[in-house]
C-alpha cells in the first residue's frame, strides 16, 4: 500500500479528482494527507469530508522560505509518502526541498511544457496563436515548470476562446491525466531515465481512452 500526501492552496480540484480515482478505482494506496499553506484553502473541507487527514502550515508565519520549507518536509515526512502531490500549491520551493523528494514528487502544469512555463499561461497560449494548448504532468525538479514529462493531454484553442473558457478546457483534462499519473506511479510503472520517463507497456496502453476533443500522450 503505496502512501501519498496532496498539497494545495486552494480548491484543489486536481486533489479532488485524485481522490475520487484512488478511492473509486480501489488503488493499492492511500492519501495519507491533504496539506495546505492556507487555512481558507477549501479543498481542506473536501479533504475531510472524505476521511483524509488535514494540515495546515501557514507560510506567513515562517520568515524565510527555506524555514516555511523545512516545516512543511517535517510534516510531510511524518506521514512517510512514497509520493508527494502537487495540486495547486502555490509556492516556489526551494532546491534542498525539491532534491529530498526526487523521484518521488509529482506537479501538473496548465501548459504543453516546454511552452508557456510560469503563470497566466492561457493568456500566454492565445497571445502565441497556438492551435493547442493543454496540461503537462512531470517529476518536479529544482527549475521551475521543468522536470521529466509523465503525461500531457492537449485541446483545441477555438478563434474566440477567452482565458477563462480555454482554461476550463484545460482543467477538464488536467482531471483526467492527472489521476491517471498518479496510478502509474502507485503501480509502479513510471520509470526515470534521464531526463525522459518510460511507461511499463500495460499503463501505456491505456492512453487508448480519452475524452472527446482532447489527446494524451504518454511520454
Amino acid at each position: 500500500m503505496r502512501s501519498i500526501v496532496i498539497l494545495i492552496s486552494g480548491r484543489g480540484s486536481n486533489m479532488e479528482a485524485i481522490v475520487r480515482a484512488a478511492q473509486g478505482e480501489q488503488w493499492p494506496a492511500k492519501i495519507s494527507a491533504v496539506i495546505s499553506n492556507r487555512a481558507d484553502a477549501s479543498g481542506l473541507e473536501f479533504a475531510a469530508a472524505h476521511g483524509i487527514p488535514t494540515e495546515v502550515i501557514p507560510n506567513r508565519e515562517y520568515a524565510t522560505r527555506d524555514r516555511f520549507d523545512a516545516a512543511l518536509r517535517e510534516k510531510i515526512d511524518a506521514y512517510a509518502p512514497d509520493l508527494v502531490v502537487l495540486a495547486g500549491f502555490m509556492r516556489i520551493l526551494t532546491a534542498p526541498f525539491v532534491e529530498h523528494y526526487k523521484g518521488r514528487m509529482l506537479n501538473i502544469h496548465p501548459s504543453l511544457l516546454p511552452s508557456f512555463p510560469g503563470l497566466a499561461t492561457h493568456r500566454q497560449a492565445l497571445a502565441a496563436g497556438v492551435k493547442l494548448h493543454g496540461a503537462t504532468v512531470h517529476f518536479v525538479t529544482p527549475d521551475l515548470d521543468h522536470g521529466p514529462i509523465v503525461a500531457q493531454a492537449c485541446v483545441p484553442v477555438q478563434e474566440d476562446d477567452s482565458e477563462e473558457v480555454l482554461a476550463e478546457r484545460v482543467l477538464e483534462q488536467e482531471h483526467v491525466i492527472y489521476p491517471r499519473a498518479v496510478r502509474w506511479f502507485v503501480e509502479g510503472r513510471l520509470a526515470l531515465d534521464g531526463a525522459r520517463v518510460r511507461l511499463a507497456p500495460a499503463a501505456a496502453e491505456a492512453v487508448a481512452a480519452v475524452p472527446d476533443e482532447a489527446s494524451v500522450i504518454a511520454i
